[in-house]
């Protein structure tokens, strides 16, 4: 049903709460996670959580409580419009097995990785839960960075599955590299697009040539047993100009550049294909392991053979050479001993050509 505005207003920057949308068009998927859902509820029908808990019914009912922490998850979403996702245009581009076949949506939340809590380490495996906001007012990035995240953004978190005892299992810390090359190469693949100038820097974030930042990941996981429950938060620019550039404004300027005439790109086309082109990777590094992926992940990135210095500004100068089979950047030291550098631990600092040590 259409959507209404709530009564909660979140003060800092006046952006209204809205209800969680429900879809997931497999019939035999949407009856599976709803039964484990209801399952789950207490009496008042609210999935409790640490951070969002989320009351899920058909409709809206008539004096619903909604707060940052209490959202209510609608059912019934015929007649639904929304400016930031058609799920008609989302289910046309996802070409997933599992990911992201059961969406949850909301116009404004603080950020869609609260909205998983310690449930999820139960989520069946066959529910690819993915959530979608249009806007976020506590984005959140790696450390302590908060991630701006307006209208016109690509804004989501995913929960995956992965076997402890498998390829991408056992080097974990590989995913968050995965997650930038599948928003480039949801661009990139498409016919006459191959030209745009989306790159990868290491660790986990997408920019326009070596210039400008457009978007990155956050990815945490918990280990569950014999599975790591991973939850892939990405946000990238898709038609906002501001604060840095969009990848729209991109096409737009090599359509000048080139006499070309490439359509911008939708938000919900490009999350459900960097959806499909992300679990393609996975099962690549699953049968093949790193070096399935290493070549496309090379061409795309930004740092082959770069010089930079290590911890600091007058530290030891090193070349990179690329990453090892756990994810961390190897790096050449001027006496020819390679080392390896933590993703968790450090960051590229582009302007100076710098790995330092990121600060928590």
């Amino acid at each position: 049903m259409p959507k209404t505005e709530r009564s909660y207003v979140f003060r800092p920057n006046q952006l209204k709460f809205w209800d969680i949308c429900f879809f997931a068009p497999p019939q035999d998927i949407k009856l599976l996670f709803l039964k484990w859902l209801r399952d789950r509820l207490d009496v008042q029908h609210v999935l409790r959580s640490e951070k969002v808990s989320l009351k899920v019914t058909e409709t809206q009912e008539l004096g619903m409580e909604v707060t940052p922490s209490l959202l209510p998850v609608l059912t019934d979403t015929q007649g639904f419009r929304s400016e930031g996702f058609d799920p008609q245009v989302y289910w046309e581009n996802l070409g997933t097995r599992l990911l992201g076949r059961v969406v949850l949506f909301t116009e404004v939340v603080a950020t869609t990785m609260d909205l998983f809590g310690g449930w999820m380490l139960q989520l069946p495996e066959e529910v690819g839960l993915i959530a979608i906001a249009a806007r976020q007012t506590q984005g959140k990035g790696r450390g302590r960075n908060a991630w701006i995240s307006p209208k016109g953004s690509a804004m989501f978190t995913a929960h995956v599955c992965i076997p402890l005892h498998s390829e991408l299992g056992r080097c974990i810390p590989f995913i968050q590299h995965l997650v930038p090359l599948a928003v480039v190469e949801a661009v990139l693949s498409l016919p006459g697009y191959e030209d745009i100038d989306l790159r990868v820097k290491w660790p986990n974030d997408i920019y326009y040539s070596g210039l400008m930042k457009l978007g990155g990941a956050l990815v945490t996981s918990t280990l569950m047993g014999t599975t790591f429950h991973v939850l892939i938060g990405c946000g990238f620019n898709v038609s906002n100009s501001n604060p840095t550039i969009c990848i729209n404004d991109i096409i737009q300027r090599h359509n000048r550049e080139n006499g070309t005439d490439l359509q911008p790109f939708r938000i919900d086309q490009l999350i459900a294909r960097t959806l499909t082109q992300f679990e393609d990777f996975l099962h690549t590094f699953q049968t093949q392991g790193p070096n399935g992926v290493l070549p496309l992940y090379y061409k795309r990135w930004l740092h082959s053979g770069q010089q930079v210095r290590l911890w600091r500004e007058d530290g030891p100068v090193a070349h990179i050479v690329g990453l090892d089979n756990c994810g961390f950047l190897q790096v050449q030291q001027e006496d020819d001993v390679i080392i390896s550098v933590q993703p968790d631990g450090n960051s590229f600092d582009m302007l100076r050509n710098l790995i330092v040590t990121k600060q928590h």
